[in-house]
């Protein structure tokens, strides 16, 4: 459906809905959205942007997440497996328990911080 627009609103950060979106190419901006659990096979979200979003025990797999630009959420428990996340950018997020390709991003964070560590 070329240049159709779709706004899910309404919902409650209690509320409970599933949605399946198949076969659809949509530039996706959330806020404020509990993806806790959700998971994301072969998708397409380059360029998207979330902020203020949960997305606790989330899996994307096979996902482009090119340019997602992303403030303030919670990844913790979150796997992300054979993704494109080149220019990706992650802010001010909980990254506690996520996981890319199998290793804890909080040990390539601390891994990272070590080798670019400046020496007094």
């Amino acid at each position: 459906m070329a240049g159709a627009e779709a706004h899910i609103g309404g919902l409650g950060m209690n509320a409970e809905e599933t949605i399946q979106v198949t076969g659809a190419r949509r530039l996706v901006q959330a806020e404020e959205a509990d993806l806790s659990g959700s998971s994301f096979t072969d998708v397409n979200l380059s360029g998207s942007t979330f902020k203020n979003v949960h997305f606790a025990g989330a899996e994307f797999e096979d996902a482009n997440l090119s340019g997602w630009s992303v403030r303030n959420a919670n990844f913790s428990k979150l796997e992300i497996s054979n993704a494109d996340l080149r220019g990706a950018t992650i802010v001010d997020s909980l990254t506690q328990g996520m996981t890319i390709d199998g290793i804890a991003v909080a040990e390539l964070m601390a891994a990272y911080r070590a080798l670019t560590a400046k020496v007094d």
